[in-house]
Order: C-alpha cells, then structure tokens, then sequence
C-alpha cells in the first residue's frame, strides 16, 4: 500500500502573509502547558548584530550567537504582542526571569525546531 503526498507550493501572497499573521501554540513545561504567540520577522526586523571577531574563542562565538537567537525569539514573540495585545502572555521583560530549559522550549516552538533536549 502507498500512500500519496502531495506537494503543495506556497503562493508569494502566504509567504508575505505570515509575517502578518500571529501564530499560536503552546509548551509544555513541568506537566503544565505555557501559552505562546510569535509572529515572523521581515528582514528588516530581524536583530541586527556584527559577526563576532574571527580571533574570538569558541565559546564566546557560541554566546554571541546564542544571544542574536534570543533576540530573534523575543522580537518574534514582541511584534506578536503588539498585533495581539489581548493574548499577550510572554513579554521581553518576563523572558529573562525564565528558567532556562523553559526558554529553550519554547525557542525550539518558535523556530520551529525539531529538537526539544539541550546538549547542556
């Protein structure tokens, strides 16, 4: 038995709609499930940041690049709010106050990741 997938190809209009569209979803996180809303980025509102300097250790490119995806996640999660005041849960200022495995769920949610475990 085969089963048949069809390719579907997005239009220019959806792409464009989605960084106007809000998306929803939810974590879950110690047997609760935490409310999320994000919204794509164009790439003007993407987080502007210089590449780190190429003699720069390992671990200081990994933190600096660790910090532009959190940026993205928060301007994602922002323009959201602002379009969907109403359902605004997670904001810039509670962000940090997270706890950190909390945090990487929901930035695997948002990016659309299929990893959820940390290498931590």
């Amino acid at each position: 038995m085969t089963s048949e997938k069809k390719n579907q190809i997005w239009t220019i209009d959806e792409l464009v709609q989605l960084t106007d569209t809000v998306q929803k979803g939810t974590v879950e996180y110690n047997g609760k499930e935490v409310p999320l809303q994000w919204c794509e980025l164009t790439e003007a509102e993407e987080p502007k940041m210089v590449m780190p300097d190429e003699s720069a250790s390992e671990e200081e490119k990994t933190a600096h690049f660790s910090k532009l995806a959190t940026m993205r996640v928060v301007n994602m999660v922002e323009k959201a709010n602002k379009m969907d005041k109403d359902s605004t849960f997670i904001t810039e200022e509670n962000w940090a106050k997270f706890p950190s495995t909390l945090r990487w769920r929901i930035s695997n949610k948002i990016l659309q990741s299929e990893e959820t475990k940390s290498d931590f």
